[in-house]
């Protein structure tokens, strides 16, 4: 599980630096600028774009012939476009994170990188992406990317001040990642499988939300010092809104099973598909508990560290796998 530790900021969560010296004590080591590149490109955080894997892995379909190569390369287009997004996100909120108890450590915010390089870089790696996504997988995904790119770009802008938006906008992310997925390995896309991917991402950025607020105390939201939205949801709106999206995303997965189960290839029980509800349900139900007692700040960490949700991950999967293979 997290801790308040790790609380942070969307696109991507920062980490506490080396602390200044008390008494006479010897000088915190300084860390290089290389070092500082890396810490902004988040690869942690990458862990996100594995939902490239999805749409093809719901289809049945992410083994056969070179899809998986597909997605893959989505999975790196993906990964390069992410840390661009990192790159402008922090050198665009350098003032408010040097305000900010953990993120002025970040390597921007602190001086280890200057801003004007990580603006640079960020440039570059967006742009770079747009380019490789046109190069493995044609106009369609270099479109997705376009989207994202701007998206990101806005929101460092303004949209993370407005309320709503800021949400729409980071949920925004995680479907664009699945649509990609189906994109690049030129999957279909079911009604149904999309409105999963969105209500299920409204899910966990609301309940980040929840959790970045139970971290921070009533000055720092009441000055807007660390995120400018945050004061803008009451408790109380978030907890709807996360019960308005967990409602949405059961139901939806319950009525993508029992089609995908509707178009099994004959000789296949279709029953798996609809079992798959159940760890679904269950995986589901968990991740809402651990929202509501504030975990959910850095949801990446319950995807890597959480070994019931990976729990029922592995029967979902075993099950589906029954529905393809057996």
């Amino acid at each position: 599980m997290t801790t308040p530790a790790h609380a942070a900021s969307q696109p991507a969560e920062g980490a506490e630096g080396p602390k200044s010296p008390v008494g006479g004590g010897a000088p915190a080591h300084r860390p290089s600028m290389v070092s500082g590149i890396a810490r902004i490109a988040r690869p942690h955080q990458w862990i996100k774009n594995l939902l490239v894997f999805v749409a093809p892995g719901a289809a049945g379909v992410l083994l056969h012939g070179d899809v998986f190569v597909h997605a893959l390369e989505a999975f790196g287009v993906f990964c390069v476009a992410a840390s661009g997004s990192y790159f402008l996100n922090d050198a665009i909120d350098v003032e408010a994170d040097r305000r900010h108890p953990t993120k002025s450590s970040r390597p921007v915010a602190s001086g280890v990188v200057p801003v004007g390089l990580a603006v640079a870089i960020g440039v570059v790696l967006l742009a770079g992406s747009l380019v490789l996504a046109a190069v493995v997988a044609g106009r369609d995904l270099t479109v997705v990317m376009s989207v994202y790119a701007a998206v990101n770009i806005c929101y460092s802008l303004g949209l993370k001040r407005e309320p709503i938006l800021d949400l729409a906008a980071v949920s925004s992310g995680f479907v664009l990642r699945a649509i990609a997925g189906g994109v690049a390995t030129r999957v279909p896309l079911t009604d149904w499988f999309v409105i999963v991917a969105a209500f299920g991402s409204l899910l966990i950025v609301t309940g980040k939300r929840s959790g970045e607020q139970r971290l921070l105390t009533d000055a720092e939201t009441a000055h807007h010092e660390v995120r400018a939205t945050l004061g803008a949801y009451t408790p109380s709106f978030l907890q709807t809104v996360r019960t308005l999206s967990a409602a949405v995303t059961v139901t939806a997965y319950c009525l993508w099973a029992f089609d995908r189960a509707a178009h099994a290839h004959p000789g296949h029980d279709p029953i798996w598909f609809q079992l798959t509800i159940v760890p679904f349900v269950l995986g589901l139900l968990h991740v809402v508990r651990d929202l509501d007692a504030g975990h959910g700040h850095t949801p990446e960490d319950l995807a890597i560290h959480d070994h019931r949700l990976q729990l029922y991950g592995l029967v979902w999967v075993a099950m589906f796998a029954a529905g393809i293979y057996g």
